[in-house]
């Protein structure tokens, strides 16, 4: 994807592009004037910190996952995916920033950087459903279980469209601009349709939070589970906590989405692709503000017991016997009736 001024000369022999030539011969005078796969010159310091940051909440994640004794595991493999894709995608940067002409940095850094926010997506739908369990199921419209079986299968055709695109536009070599123009599209309709599945998330929580109030006015404290461990977890600081911080994740991902997807439409050649200070502040500020404060208020640590699943499964049959034990008592009345 990188160009050549229409005014230079033809690239020396052995090189179909003058960026070919400065990808194996960065440091010729002539580089400085032939455009590479950037509009910029990454920055070494800020996309190395921002590697460092990812590496740390990676770090985070799995001290917390053995710390809690293998305490949700669909949880931390999804940040932890998501950080490794952060993590890859800025040392990318870090040695496009030796040398911006260079294929690889380029592709890892498109790819990575693309599909992780959908893993750490992923990662915020499993935790509205603990937190439906938590309140009381006759809180929501639907079932805990439900909200992951629609968001996460939604998030899975958001990864594959990103990471498809991604990889098919980064790949397009200088003059296949059909490859790169169906690699763009494909990576647009991903981000969009993230964008789109995280609005319905959001409205599904709003929905939510609004009928708990609704129900504690009418109930108070009945409106809600009063077996345990939900009435101890609600109590707790921890528990008010990751409301907040998974209302803050939720949002810096849907605002990061959004702003890809507004970058993607202008092409490759957009001003906001060019602009690094608008990608560290609405790529980098708002995916790292979207990891730390679930590291910070980690949902094993709020949640407690209800992070396994073993402890739904139990719960799942406690309710299965509970109904067959009605079912029972109810037929006996009818028979002796």
């Amino acid at each position: 994807m990188s160009g050549d001024g229409s005014d230079f000369p033809p690239p020396p022999e052995g090189y179909v592009t003058w960026g070919l030539f400065c990808a194996k011969n960065k440091d010729d005078p002539i580089c400085v004037n032939v455009r590479s796969h950037y509009e910029h010159v990454p920055s070494t310091a800020a996309n190395a910190i921002f590697a460092a940051i990812f590496g740390l909440s990676f770090i985070g994640f799995v001290a917390v996952y053995f710390g809690t004794r293998r305490r949700g595991t669909f949880f931390t493999v999804t940040m932890c995916l998501g950080n490794l894709c952060e993590i890859l995608g800025y040392v990318a940067r870090v040695l496009s920033s030796k040398n911006p002409w260079e294929d690889l940095g380029f592709l890892m850094q498109i790819v990575c950087l693309t599909i992780g926010p959908a893993f750490l997506a992923a990662g915020v739908y499993t935790c509205l459903a603990k937190v439906v369990i938590i309140y009381g199921e006759e809180n929501s419209r639907v079932k805990a279980a439900w909200y992951t079986r629609i968001f996460i299968p939604c998030d899975v055709v958001s990864l594959v469209l990103q990471a498809a695109g991604g990889a098919m536009a980064a790949s397009a070599e200088d003059g296949e601009y059909e490859t790169l123009d169906m690699g763009t599209n494909i990576m647009i309709a991903g981000l969009a349709f993230q964008v789109f599945t995280m609005l319905m998330f959001s409205l599904c929580a709003i929905d939510f939070g609004l009928r708990v109030m609704r129900r504690r006015s009418r109930l108070g404290r009945e409106a809600f589970d009063q077996s345990e461990p939900a009435r101890s977890i609600r109590s707790t600081f921890m528990f008010r906590a990751i409301l907040v911080a998974l209302t803050v994740s939720t949002l810096t991902i849907l605002w990061r989405s959004a702003y890809r997807t507004a970058e993607l439409s202008e092409g490759w050649d957009g001003p906001l692709l060019a602009n690094e200070g608008l990608f560290i502040a609405f790529e980098g500020v708002l995916i790292a503000v979207a990891v730390l404060v679930l590291n910070v208020f980690h949902p094993s640590l709020a949640f407690g017991e209800v992070m396994d699943g073993k402890y739904q499964m139990v719960r799942n049959r406690k309710e299965d016997s509970g109904s067959s034990e009605d079912a029972s008592e109810m037929a006996m009345l009818g028979h002796r009736v």
